[in-house]
């Protein structure tokens, strides 16, 4: 039996899951390779983004304060 592999690591996995995002299937073998691949990254520190992150036309922040470190004001932290 051929079993998927994993598009981040390579691994084949028998317990692979797919993520369909923006109409694109992507098969990952773990959270960590989809949130590598797929999360959006802070445009002021370079994280990657799991939670709730702030976003002003496009650009993507994990914070108030690195949004505001690059000189985007006027966002709130989700409470």
């Amino acid at each position: 039996m051929i079993m998927p592999i994993c598009e981040t690591c390579g691994n084949d996995y028998d317990k692979t899951f797919d993520v369909l995002m923006h109409g694109e299937k992507h098969v990952f073998d773990s959270f960590e390779c989809a949130i590598s691949a797929l999360a959006p990254v802070c445009a002021h520190c370079g994280t990657r983004i799991v939670g709730h992150g702030l976003e002003r036309s496009g650009t993507f922040f994990c914070c108030k304060h690195c949004a505001e470190a690059e000189g985007v004001g006027g966002l709130r932290d989700r409470i």
